[in-house]
């Protein structure tokens, strides 16, 4: 060990001559160690949010989705299936369905639902993998109507799992007919989490929407899964060039435009606030060492007389510096591991499902936030720690002693 690392150890060790400089430095950690925890903590939550708001929303649509223009009817899925498959490259899966408004009724409870007719064989959502009763709807459609619906809506009913349900829609481009109506049963109670979607969607065979809103053998749209969602753009005008008008192709993005706006919206100001943290424990970390300095001021007059370099004098502030804020780096980030963990296991943080789309505060633990805050924490201390040291190393001997 050098004699500069064994000054700068004796230094922070040391509270013989003034306590104050020990509650300081101690300080000092402790907002390094928010300050750190802070920003990994925040990084990890807005990832979640991210995370959990986009498969939640896939669940219930795919990254493209082609309707036809005004709501006209489609026909003849099978041939522009094999189109679509055969001219444009990295659509992974392509699905019909047929989607329109409805209103729903179990005993004296009516509500009005959006209900969704697909293909199970080729279905790419994943509803399946949200439901908590019950069963998702069966490959072999038996000869009862099957219907799977949203935790909300099942309270708002007062329906289970094998109950009934009648479902009213109006015949497609026939308003002023008399609705038509069929009697469902359900099969499943799902719950993603999202008060909108548990309390508005409904999932059925295809054959049942068609019929339940006079369509015969057309359909309303397609559910179209890429392999690329940055291509997802790319992909969607590709998909209008080949199938033309009357489809009319949108990704996810165009379709919750709000939304995604709303999660990068969410991402702006965090860094800006809680960098905000990690300053005023840099100005502690200043403050400290020049406390620091001017306590130590005749014991660096002596260093400097028995020979040691300004630059020399400098390394040791530079280590106490760096020696802070290392302690307060590890410590932030076994405080945020921590924290995270325990909301990943005990989800003890509940948020309105209404407005946040989930009902707990999402993580999303990713040892990159810990590298990357790590790194600039560590920077950052490191430049706050030259100002104090230089100061130090500026310290002339002759007057340090003259005044001892």
């Amino acid at each position: 060990m050098s004699y500069k690392w064994f000054i700068a150890k004796r230094y922070i060790a040391s509270s013989r001559k003034s306590r104050f400089i020990s509650f300081i430095t101690g300080f000092s950690i402790i907002g390094v160690t928010l300050g750190t925890a802070a920003l990994i903590i925040t990084l990890s939550i807005l990832g979640g949010f991210e995370k959990e708001i986009k498969e939640k929303v896939f669940g219930f649509m795919t990254h493209i989705q082609v309707q036809g223009f005004q709501g006209q009817p489609l026909f003849n899925y099978q041939q522009s299936i094999a189109l679509v498959k055969e001219k444009v490259p990295d659509v992974r899966s392509i699905s019909p369905f047929v989607a329109k408004e409805a209103m729903i009724r179990a005993g004296d409870n009516v509500d009005g639902i959006f209900l969704k007719g697909i293909e199970v064989e080729t279905d790419p959502s994943k509803i399946k993998s949200f439901i908590k009763e019950g069963k998702y709807l069966s490959k072999n459609k038996s000869d009862k109507s099957e219907i799977v619906i949203g935790k909300k809506l099942a309270r708002k009913l007062d329906v289970g799992v094998g109950d009934k349900v009648i479902v009213f829609g109006l015949p497609s481009g026939q308003v002023s007919y008399q609705p038509r109506a069929s009697v469902f049963f359900v099969a499943g109670i799902f719950e993603s989490g999202m008060a909108e979607y548990d309390d508005l969607y409904a999932f059925t065979h295809l054959t049942d929407a068609q019929r339940l809103f006079g369509l015969g053998e057309s359909f309303l749209g397609y559910d179209v899964v890429v392999d690329s969602i940055p291509k997802a753009t790319t992909i969607a005008n590709q998909i209008q060039e080949v199938l033309g008008y009357p489809h009319y192709v949108r990704t996810a993005a165009q379709l919750y435009r709000n939304l995604f706006a709303w999660i990068e919206l969410q991402k702006k100001p965090a860094p800006i606030l809680l960098g905000l943290i990690v300053i005023v424990a840099i100005v502690n970390i200043i403050g400290t060492l020049l406390m620091m300095v001017l306590e130590r001021t005749q014991d660096i007059g002596i260093l400097k007389s028995l020979g040691s370099s300004a630059s020399d004098i400098q390394k040791i502030f530079l280590i106490q510096g760096m020696f802070i804020a290392g302690i307060g780096v590890a410590m932030g980030n076994l405080l945020a591991f921590a924290l995270c963990y325990l909301q990943l296991e005990l989800q003890f943080f509940s948020l309105p499902s209404d407005i946040y789309f989930m009902s707990t505060v999402p993580i999303l633990l990713k040892w990159e936030n810990f590298v990357i805050v790590s790194a600039i924490v560590l920077l950052l201390c490191f430049v706050s720690s030259l100002l104090p040291s230089k100061a130090a190393a500026k310290l002339d001997a002759v007057t340090t002693l003259r005044f001892r």
